[in-house]
């Protein structure tokens, strides 16, 4: 038996919701991330796993700094130490912004680190682990240029564009798939969107145009498991074989905030015996708190705090989001400092007023704007129910200021 962990979309460099640390310079959520790597690097050596597949987008940025670069190193070489193979997949995060310039993730392969393997490109790959080889096809993110390259190509609609791309990424795997020995056990390792699969976050960090394959045609291909990175999502799309994207390891905004992170732990018990769970990793909670607060309500910041009482440890060391909405004249009501006093012992705190602006007032069929001054005063005062008497004198007053505003103008332009 042959026991691979599968996980992929590690995104080193998120520093969404973080915190400056004096001490090291960097960004809070560094930490954060690199915890959650740690405990993948922990479960591979302390449960004999054989292969360690990791299915691309290493880091955020396609140009990671010397510190991320360092941490990611740091994480492969204890697997690589301990005799483990690693199988690197690369993703759109960490492709080049130019053709010719080396991936994210290729100095693996310019030092030619014992047990490290760099997908860059489609390619077969035989790979010996403790316990017997493994098989393993590999498609990393591919460019649209390298894709469509034919003269044909350039007129294309998006509905022969994306057929064209389908056909073009299909007949990659084909070619590839001809060459596996059919007696030994065989894994597609992949960074591509696969049609039907439930999207998050990685929408908003999308890099360039997306294709996409079907989920029908990569099961039909013969492979014992499909392991597949760039949703963020962990999700089986197909159980026979499995189809599954292991989804990122940490929470990176709150689309993600109920999701479980994880990743993959594959069994390969020979050709077409395959069984797999996915594995939980405690990462950094996300809560969202939503407050509705009436027109009538006397006390808003006691409705915030009771909500906040209420969500109880949900909080604690937690990224919180706080919705409050309330009408325009109880806004000023709130006491942001007790608000933030009782969210004191939350990780990142985000404080979001929706604010219901009042309608204006109108008179008859028209609004304030289109009302003289003394009109306006007048509607003012009717919709504020200020007393007879009251409202005569204000309205004499405003005529006197009005009149006396106007006479000041005209005699300024004479």
């Amino acid at each position: 038996m042959i026991k691979v962990l599968h996980f992929s979309d590690l995104h080193l460099g998120v520093e969404s919701y973080g915190r400056f640390d004096p001490t090291t310079g960097l960004s809070s959520r560094l930490a954060d991330f690199l915890a959650a790597f740690d405990q993948v690097v922990d479960y591979a050596l302390d449960n004999t796993v054989d292969l360690v597949l990791f299915c691309g987008d290493a880091y955020k940025s396609r140009n990671p700094s010397q510190t991320q670069q360092r941490e990611f190193a740091r994480r492969i070489a204890r697997l690589s130490s301990a005799g483990i193979p690693v199988f690197l997949v690369v993703g759109n995060h960490d492709l080049p912004n130019a053709v010719g310039r080396a991936t994210a993730v290729e100095i693996f392969d310019t030092l030619a680190v014992q047990h490290i393997t760099v997908a860059s490109r489609p390619g077969k790959y035989h790979i010996q682990t403790k316990n017997g080889p493994i098989q393993i096809v590999a498609l990393p993110w591919l460019r649209r240029s390298a894709l469509l390259a034919r003269e044909e190509d350039k007129n294309l609609s998006l509905d022969q564009l994306s057929q064209r791309l389908q056909q073009t990424l299909m007949g990659v795997l084909d070619e590839q798939v001809k060459g596996l020995e059919p007696t030994l056990p065989s894994v597609l390792a992949a960074h591509v969107y696969v049609f039907g699969a439930r999207v998050g976050s990685e929408k908003t960090m999308t890099l360039g145009w997306e294709h996409f394959l079907l989920p029908g045609n990569l099961v039909n291909l013969g492979f014992d498991y499909i392991a597949l990175g760039h949703i963020h999502r962990h999700q089986a799309l197909h159980h026979d074989p499995p189809l599954v994207y292991s989804g990122s390891l940490e929470r990176l905004d709150f689309s993600e905030e109920s999701e479980d992170k994880g990743f993959c732990v594959v069994q390969l018990e020979g050709k077409g015996k395959v069984s797999w769970e996915f594995h939980k990793v405690p990462v950094r909670p996300f809560c969202t708190i939503k407050v509705d607060i009436p027109s009538q309500e006397p006390d808003p910041t006691g409705v915030v705090l009771r909500a906040i009482a209420q969500a109880g440890q949900q909080t604690h060391q937690a990224v919180v989001r706080l919705i409050i909405s309330l009408p325009e004249h109880k806004a000023a009501q709130l006491q942001d400092g007790d608000i933030r006093q009782a969210l004191s012992e939350t990780y990142f705190v985000t404080i979001a007023k929706e604010i219901e602006r009042q309608q204006r007032s109108r008179l008859g069929a028209l609004p304030v704007e289109k009302l003289s001054p003394l009109e306006a005063l007048r509607a003012y005062l009717e919709a504020s129910k200020v007393p007879l008497e009251r409202s005569q004198k204000l309205l004499e007053y405003g005529e006197r200021l009005i009149q006396g505003q106007a006479r000041i103008v005209i005699s300024i332009l004479a």
